[in-house]
C-alpha cells in the first residue's frame, strides 16, 4: 500500500471524483454532455468518446488535488492514457490524486428487495492488474430498492466477502451499498444496513480497513459512529440521483461525510463548451461540492 496515498485518503481535506460511468451508464452520461447516441456504432466508439470526456475533466487546470482526493476510474480507463501516461499515474505523479478502481460489473435482476452484484469473473486477475498500475482501492456497487432484512443482509455479505478478497491484494475496499433515494421505506433500510455494516466490521483483521460509499442519509448524521470508527478509512456519499444542489445541501448536515459525486459533478459541462466555459463550470461545482464536504 502507499502509505503516502493513505495519509492523503485518511486526512485529506476534499472529495472523491467518480469518474467511473460503465457500459450500462455511459450513454445516459455521453447524452447529459450533449453526445447523442447517433454519434457512435460501437462500444468501442462508445467508450472512445467517454474517454475523451474524462480526459478533458482530468487535464483540466480546475481539476487539482487542492479538492479533489482521488478519482474512481472504470477499467477501461485505467488501462488508457491520459497526455500520453497511463491514467492512474497521470492521476497521481501529475495531479496528486488519489487511483481508484471499479470492479463491479453491473447489478443482478431485483430479488428481495435488493439488486446484488453479479458474480465478477476473473477478480483476483483485475486486481492484480490494478496493482500493477498502482490503484489504491477498488469501488463496487449494489442497491437496496426496498426494507427487506434478508436483502440488505445479502447485501451486505456480498460487499464483505468481496471486500475481504480486495485487502487480501493490499488494496482498500470501498463497499457501496446504494440505498434508492426513491423508496419510500428508505430510512428503514438505512437503519438496518447501518447496523448490518457495523456488525461487520468485526471480520476485519488487526489493521484492515475498508470505506464506504452510502447514499445520503434520511436522518442527519446517521453514520457518525462508522466515520469515527478506525477501521473505516473514510464514509463518502454518492448523489444518487439528487440534482447537484440538492445533494451538496444534504450532504452538509452529515459532519465528516464527504462527496464521491459522479452526476452530480459532471452537471452542466457540455461539450460545446470552450474551455473556459468548461473550466469555469467544473471549477464553480468542485468548490461547491467541496465546501459541502468540509461540515
Amino acid at each position: 500500500m502507499n502509505e503516502e496515498q493513505h495519509e492523503r485518503m485518511s486526512r485529506g481535506q476534499g472529495f472523491i471524483a467518480a469518474l467511473d460511468q460503465s457500459g450500462g451508464s455511459t450513454p445516459g452520461a455521453l447524452e447529459r454532455y450533449g453526445i447523442e447516441q447517433t454519434a457512435w456504432h460501437t462500444d468501442d466508439e462508445m467508450f472512445d468518446l467517454v474517454h475523451q470526456m474524462r480526459t478533458r475533466i482530468m487535464t483540466s487546470p480546475r481539476f487539482t488535488s487542492q479538492h479533489i482526493l482521488a478519482a474512481i476510474l472504470f477499467e477501461r480507463t485505467m488501462e488508457g492514457a491520459v497526455e500520453g501516461i497511463p491514467t492512474a499515474q497521470f492521476l497521481w505523479e501529475r495531479k496528486g490524486i488519489v487511483p481508484i478502481l471499479k470492479v463491479d460489473k453491473g447489478l443482478a435482476p431485483a430479488a428481495q428487495g435488493v439488486r446484488v452484484m453479479k458474480p465478477i469473473p476473473d477478480l483476483d486477475r483485475l486486481l492484480d492488474r490494478a496493482v500493477s498500475n498502482g490503484i489504491f482501492g477498488t469501488k463496487m456497487r449494489s442497491v437496496i430498492l426496498e426494507h427487506d432484512e434478508d436483502g440488505i443482509g445479502a447485501i451486505v455479505d456480498q460487499q464483505f466477502e468481496i471486500g475481504h478478497r480486495i485487502l487480501a491484494k493490499g488494496l482498500v475496499p470501498i463497499l457501496e451499498p446504494e440505498a434508492d433515494i426513491t423508496a419510500k421505506d428508505r430510512e428503514a433500510s438505512e437503519q438496518q444496513l447501518h447496523e448490518e455494516i457495523k456488525a461487520h466490521l468485526d471480520s476485519l483483521g488487526d489493521g484492515q480497513q475498508v470505506m464506504l460509499k452510502l447514499s445520503i442519509p434520511v436522518r442527519d448524521d446517521l453514520y457518525a459512529d462508522l466515520i469515527k470508527d478506525p477501521r473505516v478509512l473514510r464514509v463518502v456519499a454518492l448523489s444518487g440521483g439528487f440534482s447537484r444542489d440538492e445533494a451538496c445541501e444534504r450532504l452538509a448536515h452529515n459532519h465528516g461525510l464527504i462527496a464521491s459525486f459522479s452526476r452530480a459533478l459532471t452537471e452542466g459541462l457540455t461539450v460545446d463548451q470552450s474551455e473556459e466555459e468548461f473550466d469555469a463550470q467544473l471549477g464553480s461545482s468542485i468548490e461547491q461540492i467541496a465546501a459541502a464536504s468540509a461540515s
